[in-house]
């Protein structure tokens, strides 16, 4: 087969999909990476063959100059499934992210990823849950179609309340932001929006099955494995801590696209200097200058390590409430102190994980150093964290690996072409009329619809 991995232009996300993509590419298959321009050193490090396509998009400069922007409510996809938003709320929340968000993410790449798609070919295409512009490719060349998650399905959950609630609004009021975009940027393609475009027709979610949302979708399990760009064991790493090591990290999405971070770090390394314990901060150089030249002796700054190979040493992680950071510590079974954002799922996760019992979540605006210090002794010194972090390990090692998932999804490809495809109708409140009008019927078949052929 030829496998599409259509990528966002965030280097945390790209890193998702490596493992998966390498799975495919020691199955034999052949692989690409399509992204913005400014993820082709991050796709060609990993050892992948990347796909430059159209431009970079200017997002992350506006994040910068608006950096409450992360803990607006639309920010939070999180409290979006059945009983928790009424329609006019979520249809606000798809009017503002839609051409804030969605549209910045996707136009610059669109033209680029469709003519790439109809030139290569690819029996399958997997992209991210927020890269539109992957969905409509797949559908112009008749490819099989995935999600491979990097949250949890927030957004495949918000869709689903949408739909249901829309049913019981009058048909002249029904609007639908999000297929009205796709409609109006896709329809020179041939393609218009359904809610298999919008969702795939699998979806790949690695959190373990009793961390995920409630979901009606097809989807498919695969194990977490973490990768994290450049990686060294270094010598250190391979001693047996003398007391119990916890690491502090803030990845780097605030410091790269929000231009700092939102929480004291120097403030709360010098108050868990006062525990008997190995602090390590895993920070990137800029937030490494940031910190005095008196660290406590049992805290040590480190720059360029990769998570992967510092927390199976730990005992505890503080952390940003990034997915990779979070998914790191989940396979490594290692309690969570969750400091976190408004942003996507974070909250939804750090929720999760803290009924759980794996974890404590903190609202970062909720963050003193003193409130860390007391919530790092309580999960050093209560057995049921670390207890509950193995529970989680240990289901998410049940999961199968990539390698196990590329057998499956090769079956499920041949499956889905040999199929004779009826219409992907939408449902109610995209087939109905509504105030904006300008709706269009999808085809019956996708626009150059075919099987996968043996090269």
């Amino acid at each position: 087969m030829r496998v599409l991995f259509a990528g966002l232009s965030e280097k945390s996300h790209l890193y998702t999909m490596v493992p998966l993509a390498w799975a495919f590419v020691t199955a034999g298959h052949d692989v690409l990476v399509a992204g913005s321009p400014s993820m082709t050193p991050a796709v060609t490090a990993a050892g992948l063959v990347a796909a430059p396509v159209g431009s970079d998009h200017a997002l992350h400069a506006d994040m910068a100059g608006s950096r409450d922007s992360q803990d607006a409510d639309v920010a939070n996809w999180s409290r979006l499934g059945p009983g928790q938003v009424d329609w006019p709320t979520l249809r606000e929340r798809y009017e503002i992210s839609v051409p804030w968000g969605f549209a910045r993410y996707n136009e610059p790449v669109m033209d680029d990823m469709v003519a790439l798609a109809r030139d290569w070919r690819p029996d399958l295409v997997i992209r991210d849950p927020l890269a539109y512009a992957g969905a409509v490719a797949a559908r112009v060349c008749g490819a099989a179609h995935a999600r491979l998650l990097w949250c949890a399905d927030v957004y495949g959950q918000a869709r689903r309340t949408f739909v249901e609630l829309a049913r019981d609004v009058p048909e002249t009021e029904r609007v639908d932001p999000l297929a009205e975009w796709i409609d109006d940027r896709a329809r020179s393609y041939g393609v218009a929006c359904d809610e298999e475009l919008l969702n795939g027709q699998f979806t790949i979610d690695t959190l373990p099955p009793s961390l995920r949302p409630p979901s009606a979708l097809h989807q498919l399990s695969m194990r977490y494995l973490p990768y994290n760009g450049a990686a060294v064991q270094w010598d250190w790493l391979r001693e047996e801590p003398k007391q119990p090591r916890v690491c502090v990290t803030l990845g780097s999405t605030n410091t790269e696209a929000y231009g700092g971070d939102y929480v004291p770090v120097d403030d709360i390394l010098r108050a868990l200097g006062g525990l008997d314990i190995d602090v390590v901060a895993a920070l990137m150089p800029e937030q490494a200058e940031q910190l005095g030249d008196d660290l406590p002796p049992n805290v040590r700054a480190v720059s360029g390590i990769a998570l992967k190979t510092l927390l199976p040493t730990c005992s505890a992680v503080v952390h940003h409430g990034g997915w990779g950071s979070f998914s790191t510590a989940l396979v490594n079974g290692v309690p969570q102190l969750a400091l976190s954002t408004n942003v996507a799922d974070q909250e939804l996760r750090g929720r999760s994980l803290e009924k759980a019992g794996a974890g404590i979540f903190v609202h970062h605006s909720d963050v003193d150093a003193g409130q860390v210090l007391a919530d790092t002794r309580l999960l050093l010194q209560e057995p049921a964290f670390a207890a509950a972090a193995r529970r989680l390990r240990d289901e998410s090692a049940a999961m199968p690996s990539p390698h196990a998932l590329v057998a499956h999804m090769e079956r499920l490809v041949a499956d889905a072409v040999s199929t004779p495809r009826t219409p992907a109708h939408r449902p109610d409140p995209c087939n109905t009329p509504h105030t904006r009008g300008r709706r269009t019927a999808p085809p019956t078949t996708p626009p150059g619809y075919r099987a996968p052929q043996s090269r």
